[in-house]
């Protein structure tokens, strides 16, 4: 007997006791000893077929009801009463909604890919008189079709799709679920993968598949910025070449720059000197003594 009808049985089974016993012990103080012990034998049998004839359902419970094995009617919540011996509560069904979590071991995914899925399922009872009608043990059965439905879900499916895909998954197993279980009574609220976990030499070698990618990303970008620079300088030079005297100034401004940094020795290549018109060697010669002597007259000042 569950606790909450146990509790209300024998309150009402003391009740009915004490009252037969006052009335009894009255009768035997009025002289009729026989019938003071009738009524309190009386009392007490009333008080246990009324104690088991008493149910109390919870809010989140019903009750099935068979009357000589056939179904008779669905109880709760709230108090009920049943007819002892001829009716029969053979299910307590919980209509709360139910977090259940299931898993798919060694599965093979359809790149022949062993994995070991785990997910968690939300459902609830919304027909009570089919949970436990159609099925002998609604829980289990909730259970065993959801591994099964993984399991093909899993060799449905590529191992990227897997990883990348979680819920799209989710999505598709809620929809088998659901179809399995809905003669059933019971209605998937939503599926939920939790982890996905592959062997560790394939770890390793999606890692080292990674990190190549992004390898060859970085050249690929490196090569793209080499080709952009090479665009520009291309661009530049055409404009040099129809422009003589901004290519001289051009030279000129570099060759200050260079020097400007207390540098003693310059190397200019001789085709430099022609084909960006910088003079012959005595002009250069004689901008590095200048520059030289301005650097030695600002670092004598300072």
């Amino acid at each position: 007997m569950r606790g909450s009808n146990q509790s209300v049985a024998w309150l009402i089974f003391f009740i009915i006791l004490a009252i037969g016993a006052a009335v009894g012990h009255f009768v035997q103080k009025n002289g009729d000893i026989f019938l003071g012990f009738s009524i309190l034998g009386l009392s007490f049998i009333v008080g246990w077929v009324v104690a088991i004839s008493v149910k109390v359902a919870n809010q989140w419970e019903r009750a099935i009801v068979l009357r000589l094995g056939q179904f008779h009617a669905l109880k709760g919540p709230g108090l009920f009463f049943i007819i002892p011996i001829i009716d029969t509560i053979p299910y307590w069904i919980d209509v709360r909604v139910i977090a259940m979590s299931f898993k798919a071991e060694k599965t093979l995914t359809k790149d022949t890919v062993p994995v070991d899925v785990d997910a968690v399922l939300f459902w609830k009872v919304i027909d009570p008189k089919k949970a436990s009608l159609e099925v002998a043990d609604y829980r289990n059965a909730v259970s065993w079709a959801s591994q099964t439905a993984l399991r093909d879900v899993i060799g449905k499916t590529m191992l990227a799709d897997m990883l990348e895909g979680r819920h799209k998954i989710s999505g598709e197993l809620q929809h088998i679920i659901d179809e399995r279980t809905e003669p059933w009574g019971i209605n998937v609220i939503s599926v939920e993968i939790k982890d996905v976990l592959i062997p560790p030499s394939l770890e390793d070698a999606m890692s080292m598949q990674a990190q190549a990618e992004r390898e060859r990303q970085a050249r690929v970008i490196l090569g793209d910025s080499e080709r952009q620079v090479a665009e520009k300088f291309g661009e530049a030079a055409l404009t040099y070449a129809n422009n003589p005297v901004a290519l001289h100034l051009r030279a000129m401004n570099m060759l200050y720059e260079g020097l400007k940094a207390n540098s003693t020795i310059v190397i200019v290549p001789s085709s430099a000197v022609e084909s960006m018109q910088l003079g012959g060697m005595a002009g250069i010669t004689a901008l590095t003594m200048e520059l030289q002597k301005r650097n030695s007259e600002n670092q004598n000042n300072s």
